[in-house]
């Protein structure tokens, strides 16, 4: 009795169905699998940590009372303010990746891929947010609470000298890491709105350093009514210790920078639904 071979039948294939939470799971593969994301998130943190430990360490009474105070905030210079000197230096390599991390798959082409794969566009734009934005979160905040703990070696003694537990600093600090993260997601979608590296980093820097120093040109009543709405200025009342009297509180600079970024966000949506890769 032989045995009779049936022919082979047609090779079956497992369709699995796109849902958000697989779109993050690529995302977060995308994301770490980029030598750039590893050193430009080290830059930040060297920056930030750097920055703020020698700022504490070369603290001089004499000499902030000649030239004023190093960080966001009051009249009056603070640890907190020494220790979050590097946030505006780590806020451009933050949202710089950001950029990348959108527009740097327009100008591979690699968009066209991830499009493909994933029918339903605006989980793309909301799962690379998600993921760079709580990344940069719990770095930038790790990177804060460091560089504070460091420089209270430098601030010994120090009548400005203050622990984590004093009024506010936790907040500060850990406001710091939202700012960075929200940074984060603000560059993202500026690359996908302007699908340009190039276009969005001169884009974030004009908003994010240039634009504050353009908006002391306008007339003092209008200067002062419009500099605390600016997004790094209302950002970095978040993070500040001390309210200026010119500048928002914590709360009302988080709303205020947030709706920057949503609006952002809102714009790329559109562009990402309407037009083509």
């Amino acid at each position: 009795m032989t045995a009779t071979t049936l022919p082979p039948g047609p090779a079956r294939t497992t369709v699995h169905k796109v849902t958000g939470r697989r779109v993050l799971r690529s995302e977060w593969a995308k994301f770490w699998s980029l030598r750039s994301s590893w050193i430009t998130l080290a830059v930040a943190l060297l920056l930030l940590i750097a920055l703020g430990s020698i700022a504490s360490a070369t603290y001089s009474p004499d000499a902030v009372a000649n030239q004023g105070p190093p960080g966001p905030g009051s009249g009056d210079s603070d640890a907190v303010s020494l220790a979050l000197l590097g946030v505006t230096f780590a806020s451009l390599a933050v949202g710089v990746l950001g950029v990348l991390i959108s527009a740097g798959e327009y100008s591979t082409g690699m968009i066209r891929s991830t499009l493909a794969a994933v029918p339903r566009r605006l989980l793309v734009l909301w799962s690379k947010s998600a993921v760079f934005g709580v990344v940069a979160f719990v770095l930038a905040t790790i990177g804060a609470l460091a560089a504070f703990q460091l420089g209270t070696l430098g601030l010994h003694g120090q009548k400005i000298a203050l622990t984590m537990g004093d009024d506010g600093v936790l907040r500060s600090l850990v406001g710091a890491g939202l700012y960075l993260g929200l940074v984060g997601v603000f560059g993202v979608a500026l690359g996908v709105v302007l699908r340009s590296s190039a276009g969005a980093i001169a884009v974030l820097v004009g908003v994010l350093l240039i634009l504050p120093g353009l908006a002391t040109l306008l007339p003092d009543s209008w200067e002062d009514s419009v500099t605390p709405y600016l997004p790094s200025n209302a950002g970095s009342a978040i993070y500040a210790l001390h309210e200026a009297s010119n500048s928002l509180s914590p709360w009302a600079g988080l709303a205020v920078f947030a709706g920057w970024v949503a609006l952002t966000l809102a714009g790329a949506a559109g562009r990402l639904a309407r037009t083509d890769a």
